[in-house]
């Protein structure tokens, strides 16, 4: 989910609180446990959110006096944040139970100043998001959970597969769902972070939580910048759309039955506008004299209307009318093409990257039982560096293909003078920012 204004997430992740590991859980090759979770070019995907790092990699070891001061001032931080606190309706009770024990951690702070953006190519993401190992894991837990899960989609209207492929990607179906103390996390960076006001308003909404009687104070836990449970939701997000669906009283998303959890990530599409029976997206190969200018998600055309100008499935047939739908290429011209519907855009509401929505919306049709990606990739390619992107818009702009910015990231007014360079050079106007083209503007 994003990190908005609206109580969904936003931070530098792009992603509803999906700061735990990218590689812990898209890596993860190993069986469901239990019996019963940017910045993307079309040349790659870039991740921004939070990368956890090995203990070993840690720059160097804060010096004990730095400790010791900062505990000093993170102490003085809280007497000052409490009134703060009371004046939004927490109470003095819910104060001394959260901050019982906590104490400033250096760990997150250095894990919050040394993020270093990592790229991959779309290829080599979904590699991994629908490896057949995490294909395995999917359907284990959906034999597993199938009940619940059916309950779920009869209430929301959302495919029990969808609800499941977030969830592994999220959390490989519950094995990394963080266990830093969250209140300690977020009074830490809400204290001596980057962004101290976001971070604090976090912080107020986990101590709501705790109010509210769904978790205690030091089950509340979950990666350390604040995303918690099966399918990491940021303190906000939680407050604004997570569920009882256990009937409990409590929604409970730390729980190792994830029943909660499940049915809140449910909710949340629905709310945002999920379409019962309409896919995320269809492969689809398009003509050789296709017009790679319409490939905007700002063109939208029926299928019927795509297929006269020759985009049709892999068997080569129109796509049945599931409503109005875009043609997006996140490899370009030399990789895989997809239609995608409205349903698309509810995913990129949990994540904006393309990459994940099509991870999310590939898994979830390979743990019902379809085919994989029948389109080659460029795997001779590889992902541009910041560097390399932010030269590429340089070298666009002084050619007088302006990118509207030098921000190191490739989207739409990037793509748009890309394309416009292409034309320029009697190129495919495809929009993507390969190396090649990059070496091409040198």
């Amino acid at each position: 989910m994003r990190w908005t204004s609206v109580g969904v997430v936003v931070l530098a992740t792009g992603m509803i609180g999906n700061d735990l590991s990218a590689s812990s859980a898209l890596q993860a090759n190993r069986p469901v446990l239990r019996p019963d979770t940017a910045v993307v070019s079309q040349a790659s995907v870039t991740i921004l959110r939070p990368k956890l790092r090995p203990s070993d990699l840690a720059a160097t070891i804060t010096p004990v006096v730095t400790q010791v001061a900062s505990n000093s001032g993170f102490e003085s931080w809280i007497k000052g944040f409490e009134p703060r606190a009371r004046a939004q309706g927490i109470s003095a009770e819910t104060l001394r139970a959260a901050f019982n024990g906590v104490q400033y951690d250096p760990d997150i702070i250095r894990r919050d100043r040394n993020q270093s953006e990592f790229s991959k190519n779309i290829w080599d993401y979904l590699d991994s998001a629908a490896s057949s190992t995490r294909i395995a894991n999917g359907k284990a837990a959906l034999r597993a959970h199938n009940r619940k899960l059916e309950a779920i989609e009869k209430r929301f209207g959302v495919e029990k597969e969808v609800v499941v492929a977030v969830w592994g990607l999220e959390s490989a179906y519950g094995t990394f769902r963080g266990k830093n103390d969250i209140v300690q996390s977020l009074a830490t960076l809400a204290y001596d972070g980057r962004r101290g006001a976001f971070f604090e308003e976090q912080l107020i909404a986990a101590l709501k939580i705790l109010q509210n009687g769904d978790t205690s104070p030091r089950n509340m836990t979950g990666s350390w910048a604040g995303a918690m449970g099966h399918t990491q939701f940021i303190p906000t997000s939680y407050l604004d759309y997570a569920v009882d669906f256990t009937g409990d009283g409590r929604r409970d998303i730390w729980s190792d039955d994830p029943t909660d959890a499940l049915a809140s990530t449910a909710a949340y599409l629905s709310r945002f506008g999920w379409v019962t029976g309409q896919p995320w997206g269809v492969e689809v190969q398009v003509p050789e004299e296709f017009d790679y200018t319409l490939a905007d998600r700002k063109i939208t055309k029926s299928p019927r209307q795509w297929a006269r100008l020759g985009v049709v499935d892999m068997a080569g047939r129109a796509v049945p009318n599931h409503g109005k739908a875009a043609i997006l290429l996140p490899a370009g011209s030399q990789g895989a093409a997809f239609m995608i519907f409205k349903n698309f855009g509810v995913i990129e509401r949990y994540n904006t990257a393309d990459a994940y929505v099509i991870g999310v919306g590939h898994l979830s049709d390979r743990i019902k039982g379809g085919p994989g990606i029948k389109a080659s990739w460029p795997r001779g390619d590889r992902a541009l560096s910041f560097a390399e992107r932010q030269e590429m818009q340089k070298r666009l702009t002084r050619a007088g293909f302006s990118t509207q910015g030098i921000d190191g990231r490739i989207g739409p007014k990037t793509i748009d003078a890309v394309r416009a360079y292409q034309r320029s050079q009697g190129i495919v106007p495809d929009g993507y920012a390969s190396l090649r083209l990059l070496k091409r503007l040198r």
